[in-house]
């Protein structure tokens, strides 16, 4: 079978992130998979969900630069070892290095697949998620990128093999360098994309002191926080917590949405939640449609005795 090569999502902080694992379980069913990584990474983490072979490319010209180094790398291993598929995650950096892929090898690209057959049809989410359509490359081999939080990754032991990279790249490709950088302060909540349960606060929660009730709700239950684009552009909450089509994409065990009425563009972000509880004193919000247990009422009264009854079950 040939190579289907999956571009790994890692940082220092989180090691091999979620989505790497999904694309590994996901590649898996279009050929044997290999691993692309940059930098040093946690190969045996990558072979025990499929990897077989795990290609590293590090030094100066990667981490001194942006996304080019990285896109030209990976260019010149496909050029090499002609794969049935290349797949990225749909992060900024994923959606960049595909791009540039696509365009270097004059190639077809998909991208925010949330599922791929055998023969490369991807499965897409389009309109906010409001319509399903399956599209394929018509031109060169599949480059798609994956929505994080698609599919549960299922470990498939590989032989995880590391070969190293010659890097090699151009001075087209180190117009943007790295001067700085700084390590995001992580606190004790898990990763928001990464989170089996995320509670979300939105618009209704009325100011950014009060988000402390959908923080406190969130230690209690050890899940991540989140927060409405409403609730974001109002100055609540940061953006970098913002759930939704402009915002980050989670699929949790268990999602509370309160004060947030569910709009398209927050459901986009959301409906691949496994459960979902709404709390919002409107009986006609949207997310009530959404919902697999709604509560009608102040969230300032409810939230509060939602807290109390799970600190006695703890």
């Amino acid at each position: 079978m040939a190579e289907v090569l999956v571009v790994v999502e890692a940082s220092a902080s989180a090691g091999v992130k979620k989505v790497t694992l999904e694309m590994l379980t996901i590649a898996r069913s279009l050929g044997t998979v290999s691993a692309v990584a940059f930098g040093e990474v946690d190969t045996a983490r990558l072979g025990e969900y499929g990897a077989e072979k795990v290609y590293v490319a590090a030094g100066d010209d990667i981490d001194g630069y942006l996304v080019a180094p990285k896109a030209s790398v990976v260019a010149e291993l496909v050029k090499r070892v002609q794969p049935a598929a290349v797949l990225l995650a749909s992060t900024q950096e994923g959606k960049e290095i595909a791009g540039r892929l696509a365009v270097k090898l004059d190639n077809g690209l998909l991208t925010d697949a949330v599922a791929v057959d055998a023969d490369g049809t991807a499965t897409q989410g389009i309109f906010a998620g409001s319509a399903t359509v399956q599209a394929k490359v018509t031109r060169g081999l599949p480059i798609i990128t994956i929505r994080p939080n698609s599919i549960t990754p299922e470990a498939a032991p590989g032989a995880g093999s590391v070969e190293q990279l010659t890097v090699a790249v151009s001075d087209a490709d180190k117009l943007t360098k790295v001067v700085e950088r700084v390590a995001e302060k992580k606190g004790s909540r898990p990763e928001l994309t990464e989170a089996s349960i995320v509670v979300s606060g939105g618009r209704g929660v009325g100011n950014a002191d009060n988000f402390k009730l959908v923080e406190e709700l969130a230690d209690l239950l050890g899940g991540a926080v989140g927060a409405s684009r409403a609730a974001v552009d109002s100055g609540f909450y940061p953006h970098q917590f913002q759930v939704g089509q402009t915002g980050k994409t989670v699929s949790p065990q268990l999602y509370v949405a309160l004060g947030i009425s569910g709009a398209i563009q927050h459901r986009a972000g959301m409906q691949t939640s496994k459960t979902i509880v709404a709390v919002n004193k409107d009986p006609e919000a949207p997310i009530f449609e959404l919902a697999d247990y709604g509560v009608v009422g102040d969230l300032f009264k409810v939230v509060p005795q939602a807290a109390d009854e799970i600190r006695k079950r703890k």
